[in-house]
């Protein structure tokens, strides 16, 4: 008997996958219809019905839409400020002695403190929440980039330069590959975070967006939309992490051989 193909394996390892959360489904179904789970609960066949609602007028995608640039904006901004600055503070002691205690004393304190200052600085639009989540971001990638660059085997470096490579190319050829998967480890955190802070920025302070269309629900006791605004912010912090993944796997062919991940 010839063994199953590789196909059939992948099928039924989603198949496996896919059991236990179709299973909740159809039990939260269940327990909504008969009165079992509570009205906040709601459940799904109703949720989706908002969902329908809501896309139907257009109010839906277009609150997505928003968050979506939102969150990307900030995280690409904080990404590239902590990453560039955490490999300053790596190498040049002045721009060490500078950030380490600004690091150490900010770093934990959550950053939804800030929005009512940076809600004067920028107002109640777009660059507030920019610069909320570009303020969370670029803490863990900052330190991130500088623990992963100063934990470089030296003999690596020492290397490259006794067979005469130049710093560029040190740099380039040795220590951006050897810290690329610390670098993606602190991006997926930080792009958790750039979600959960917008969340609470657009229902504390914001005026469209997922968050906002969430708390209108809320106030209005309509918790079948508050419920569809919430799994929104699930699909779109699932997108992004995935296409995070994409880009990794990418990035780092060749590095994730022994790994799951890289058999795939």
């Amino acid at each position: 008997m010839s063994a199953p193909s590789p196909a059939f394996e992948r099928t039924k390892e989603a198949l496996i996958s896919a059991a236990a959360p179709l299973l909740l489904l159809a039990l939260w179904e269940w327990a909504g219809r008969n009165g079992s789970a509570p009205s906040y609960l709601s459940f799904p066949s109703a949720i989706s019905a908002a969902f329908m609602e809501l896309a139907r007028k257009g109010e839906y995608f277009s609150s997505t839409w928003i968050s979506l640039l939102r969150a990307d904006f900030g995280f690409a901004i904080g990404a590239t400020l902590g990453v560039c600055l955490g490999l300053l503070a790596a190498t040049q002691r002045h721009v060490r002695e500078f950030f380490d205690p600004i690091v150490s004393f900010l770093y934990p304190v959550p950053k939804i403190a800030f929005l009512p200052v940076l809600l004067l600085t920028f107002g109640i639009g777009d660059g507030s929440k920019v610069a909320l989540i570009a303020l969370s971001v670029f803490f863990p990638l900052f330190m991130s980039a500088r623990q992963s660059l100063a934990a470089v085997d030296r003999n690596i470096v020492w290397a490259a330069r006794n067979m005469g490579a130049s710093q560029t190319t040190i740099f380039r050829r040795v220590l951006l590959p050897a810290i690329r998967p610390q670098l993606f480890a602190g991006a997926r955190i930080g792009l958790a975070l750039a979600f959960i802070v917008l969340f609470a920025a657009e229902i504390i302070g914001s005026r469209d967006g997922l968050g906002h269309l969430i708390s209108e629900a809320e106030n209005n006791v309509q918790f079948d939309a508050m419920l569809a605004g919430i799994a929104g912010f699930m699909v779109l912090g699932f997108v992004n992490d995935r296409a995070l993944l994409a880009l990794r796997s990418w990035m780092l062919r060749g590095q994730l051989l022994d790994t799951e991940e890289g058999s795939s």
